[in-house]
């Protein structure tokens, strides 16, 4: 990480790497901006995302998938659930298919509270990925689909070594 970068190749990577650090701090900060705005804990945060993700999928989100993606217990999950609904955020759906099944949904109320403070963000992405083709923005998506599942390999990895130290109560 540290070490001396004698080749333009190395020196590209160390900046990438550096600008990936960066774009994640300043990420968070933004997020907690939102969060703190509305008052959401950074773990509401993280499960507002993985419904909205979710959703755009086409693959609404289960109470116990959040858990296992958040690494929650199934009584945090629903304190968490339940603190969402109850502002707004959030609601549940019974699956029209298996109506034992619960799906959770970003709430009209949240969504439209998402949408007013991203709005600004998501013009000025916009104004990025407009000054670049097409062909680029495959190389672009490619390495950050990539670089995506590496982190989280990494994550579950970490998870699986102490996995009785990392389920924390949200509370």
């Amino acid at each position: 990480m540290y070490r001396r970068r004698d080749t333009r190749r190395e020196r590209l990577v160390a900046e990438i790497t550096n600008n990936l650090r960066r774009y994640a701090v300043d990420a968070q900060q933004v997020g907690h901006a939102f969060a703190n705005l509305h008052g959401l804990n950074p773990t509401d945060l993280h499960a507002l995302i993985a419904v909205m993700d979710a959703e755009l999928l086409g693959d609404p989100i289960t109470p116990g998938r959040l858990g296992e993606h958040l690494n929650l217990s199934s009584g945090s999950i629903t304190a968490l659930i339940d603190r969402l609904e109850r502002a707004g955020h959030i609601r549940r759906d019974r699956d029209t298919v298996d109506r034992r099944k619960v799906l959770l949904h970003y709430a009209d109320q949240g969504a439209a509270l998402a949408m007013e403070f991203f709005r600004p963000l998501g013009a000025r992405t916009d104004t990025v990925m407009d000054r670049f083709t097409e062909d680029e923005l495959d190389v672009v998506h490619r390495f950050m689909v990539e670089m995506g599942e590496t982190l989280r390999t990494h994550r579950d990895e970490v998870r699986a070594v102490r996995p009785e130290q990392s389920r924390r109560p949200t509370d």
